[in-house]
């Protein structure tokens, strides 16, 4: 059999390998190359423990005030407002304590998924010593802020989830440096991450190579049933294949619209700043929920980003807020040395619910779907792999993918 991937990023990638696990003739088609979106500049996680859906009761109060402000942790850009009005009202409908409670529980099915596919998964493709299990420390800045985040630490415990929370004594045994302002923290050790998002995809693409995959550049612009396959229009020649994966990230739903499907995948922007290794002695990624962004020690750097910018794939980069995320890094860290960073903005794919697309086209069910991940790609890719491959060589899935069937909408 003859599988096409569209997409060269973490999900694509790892699709593509368990497919050849499975015995499968695999090419990966990427309009850019493998690692050249999300996949480069993400915080580097495997957020395990990540199971509440973006889309919650918590984020419906705390948005009115996020969005007064055009730097803080949630923006949508005047000239993108009405655009993704229909997306917004569908991601409101989400955010109902049923809609929350349902979401929660497929994503922890996914989770647990793809925690228990991923050292495998490294071993096999030779990657493990990139994996780190250093934890994250989430931080509060008040009494109040701290009781809020409480009934979300009960629904992990629910889910077997290990947390500690902290005093400031013993948070600052755990990362030194941190500004006093921060007066309670939880620290979860299941919170894995990698030495470097970009290398890790880069390998990733490189063991594929090696077991005979072949990786096209090309930007695929259509898909079309043929006979007992797929046709595949791109900017370069015509393809064909006997199976095809979507995984092209935020691009996704455009591709998908050439096969009759309507899909609403909107792009959570993300921006960060990579400072150089030596700019912190950081011992844990350390998440600043009020404030949306996060602090995370690669190999090649310190990355602080994060926030949600609802701004599409048009709009110019805003880097004013890597600026702003950087500023306030300084303040918590007061050690932090922010000169000589990189800045970068990405696309996450992100559906209304907070939970990803997996499962067959409903126009052929040789096209399967795998996209919209937001920012738990990286962290899902395993799980999603395997599920992927269970669909290409029509295996019963390893966990229920009604949840996540790009149809739900």
């Amino acid at each position: 059999m003859k599988v096409t991937v569209i997409g060269a990023g973490v999900i694509g990638l790892s699709a593509a390998l368990m497919a050849q696990a499975r015995g499968l003739a695999v090419t990966v088609v990427d309009r850019e190359g493998p690692a050249a979106g999300a996949s480069a500049g993400n915080a580097g996680a495997f957020a395990f423990t990540d199971i509440l859906p973006l889309a919650s009761p918590g984020i419906l109060r705390k948005a009115p005030k996020w969005l007064l402000d055009p730097l803080g942790p949630l923006t949508i850009p005047p000239a993108y407002a009405l655009r993704i009005a229909p997306w917004l009202y569908r991601f409101w409908r989400a955010c109902s304590p049923r809609a929350v409670a349902a979401s929660t529980s497929a994503q922890t099915a996914l989770m647990d998924l793809s925690r228990a596919e991923l050292e495998p998964f490294l071993v096999s493709t030779g990657t493990l010593p990139m994996l780190r299990k250093d934890g994250n420390l989430q931080v509060y800045e008040s009494e109040a802020e701290f009781r809020a985040s409480l009934p979300g630490w009960e629904a992990r415990t629910a889910h077997g989830i290990e947390f500690r929370h902290m005093g400031p004594e013993e948070m600052a045994a755990l990362q030194p440096g941190l500004s006093p302002r921060f007066i309670k923290g939880t620290f979860t050790p299941g919170w894995w991450s990698i030495a470097d998002p970009k290398l890790y995809v880069q390998a990733l693409a490189e063991r594929f190579r090696a077991q005979g995959g072949t990786i096209l550049r090309a930007e695929v612009t259509g898909l079309a049933p043929q006979g007992e396959g797929v046709s595949i229009q791109t900017t370069d020649e015509p393809m064909s294949a006997d199976k095809v994966v979507l995984a092209a990230g935020a691009f996704s739903h455009r591709i998908a619209a050439t096969l009759g499907e309507r899909i609403p995948l909107e792009t959570e922007r993300g921006y960060n700043t990579t400072l150089p290794p030596e700019a912190l002695d950081l011992r844990c990624q350390i998440t600043f929920g009020g404030h949306g962004f996060v602090v995370s020690r690669l190999s090649t750097g310190i990355r602080v980003g994060g926030a949600v910018e609802l701004g599409g794939l048009s709009l110019p980069p805003n880097y004013r807020r890597s600026e702003a995320m950087l500023r306030k890094a300084k303040a918590f860290l007061p050690g932090l040395n922010t000169e000589g960073g990189v800045q970068w903005m990405g696309f996450r794919p992100s559906l209304p619910d907070s939970l990803p697309a997996i499962g067959r086209s409903r126009a052929s069910p040789n096209v399967v779907h795998a996209f919209g991940h937001g920012h738990l790609g990286l962290t899902q890719s395993a799980g999603t792999a395997r599920l992927v491959a269970d669909l290409l060589t029509d295996r019963s899935p390893a966990i229920n993918l009604t949840p996540f069937s790009p149809h739900r909408f």
